[in-house]
């Protein structure tokens, strides 16, 4: 008996442990930089592991120093419905669990704020047991920080590329300029990137990145500026 006490005991700390850590990891990230991620380092170790020069390219800067058509493309690529739910895209994961049972090609359903919960706190991977962290703290993030904060984090932390973090780093390195200076097409071509960034490049697109971009540039006349009307919850 004594001895169950101290394991619910032990239990219970735990539990408290890690929900004031990852409360307070997320309100501390809603005012601060993101300049690493857990991926930025698992990507470097495999690097160094594959005996390769290690690459890590990423500089953050604010959403209000990115080009405004950045934005607007990666959610006409990968979440249209952004500034209208709160972390969880459920009309999407519906036609996704459609598409899945039928096709061999499997579809996705993860918002920008699940990826970027995924980005910032996790590691990648498919186990029941991320995809529950994934949803902790996709709940935990929407309830602290703003449309604003969640793009701007999402845009400085994605991997864009080879060794390549967020539209400043992309932008430098494939398309020699800031990140304020993309076109509409270039944010559309960095967008269509990705779902694979590491097999699709922004810097030396195939045709079949040159036909997603024409369909992201179509979907973005849908979908409004990132303005500050549209920063508030």
């Amino acid at each position: 008996m004594v001895f169950l006490n101290i394991i619910r005991r032990i239990i219970r700390w735990m539990v408290v442990a890690f929900l004031g850590s990852t409360i307070l990891a997320v309100v501390v990230l809603r005012f601060v930089p993101v300049y690493f991620t857990p991926l930025m380092f698992i990507r470097c170790a495999e690097q160094i592991k594959a005996g390769e020069t290690m690459k890590l390219k990423h500089t953050w800067i604010p959403l209000g120093e990115m080009s405004k058509y950045m934005p607007v493309a990666v959610m006409a690529s990968e979440d249209q419905r952004f500034m209208n739910h709160h972390g969880f895209d459920y009309n999407a994961i519906e036609q996704a669990a459609r598409h899945n049972r039928t096709s061999k090609r499997m579809h996705g359903a993860s918002t920008i704020t699940q990826q970027t919960a995924k980005n910032v706190f996790l590691w990648p991977g498919r186990s029941w047991l991320r995809k529950g962290l994934e949803a902790y703290f996709t709940v935990l993030i929407e309830l602290t920080w703003s449309k604003q904060r969640i793009m701007e984090v999402y845009l400085n932390s994605i991997e864009m590329g080879d060794g390549i973090y967020g539209a400043e780093a992309v932008a430098r390195e494939h398309f020699g300029k800031e990140a304020s200076q993309l076109s509409r097409s270039e944010c559309a071509l960095i967008a269509a990137t990705l779902p694979n960034p590491r097999v699709y490049s922004s810097k030396n697109p195939s045709p079949y990145m040159l036909k997603r971009q024409r369909q992201i540039k179509h979907q973005m006349r849908f979908i409004p500026l990132f303005t500050k009307e549209k920063e508030n919850k």
